[in-house]
């Protein structure tokens, strides 16, 4: 079984809320130097060969439904390990 990993961050121009409150965290937990910005991560196991099929068919899925893609972008890969 195969795994297929789906990062999906908000796009650079949208502001990030809850990035900002963990990198405020940070600092006053004096790490300094560091920003986050939060999103998602989605683990999928697939039956079988990933072929380049399967892969363009989790784009369309993460595409339609695991990111807004108007505020979100999304890389699809698949997991080394």
């Amino acid at each position: 079984m195969a795994r297929v990993i789906v990062d999906v961050m908000p796009k650079p121009e949208i502001l990030d809320p809850q990035g900002k409150a963990v990198t405020g965290a940070l600092q006053r937990l004096g790490f300094t130097g560091l920003t986050v910005r939060q999103g998602k991560r989605f683990e999928i196991d697939v039956d079988g060969d990933v072929t380049p099929e399967r892969l363009d068919e989790i784009r369309d899925a993460a595409e339609k439904l695991l990111a807004n893609t108007v505020i979100e972008a999304f890389d699809v890969r698949v997991d080394a390990e």
